[in-house]
């Protein structure tokens, strides 16, 4: 039984030298892509800058649209504001402090003689 189990000593080299082989050749073909490899990773950490690039982007748009709220709402205020004191009795309330008052009479029309002439 000992001589059916024993394998011829050629049949275990030949074994070991294929699977020494299919290593070698794995080996080679790992070092023959190694360039693809690098041009896999590029593109990677390209994809992942252009994500962050995007995220910083949006935060940029959303903080640019919310200062544009607030100053269309400023703008808003300050116009209505402006509105509501160039007003003809808001104005006459302004310079009655100083000794202005509204004009009763139309104002008079002066024409030169001169030039008629």
């Amino acid at each position: 039984m000992e001589e059916e189990n024993k394998i011829p000593e050629d049949k275990k080299t030949r074994g070991r030298n294929r699977s020494h082989r299919r290593k070698l050749m794995y080996n080679k073909w790992i070092v023959k892509n190694i360039p693809f490899y690098f041009f896999i990773s590029a593109i990677a950490i390209v994809y992942i800058a252009n994500g962050h690039y995007a995220d910083k982007t949006m935060r940029q748009i959303n903080t640019t649209e919310k200062n544009l709220k607030e100053m269309e709402y400023e703008f808003k205020t300050v116009k209505q504001e402006v509105i509501f004191r160039s007003k003809e009795s808001e104005l006459a309330k302004a310079v009655e402090p100083l000794g202005l008052k509204p004009l009763v009479v139309p104002p008079l029309r002066i024409v030169d003689t001169l030039e008629e002439k």
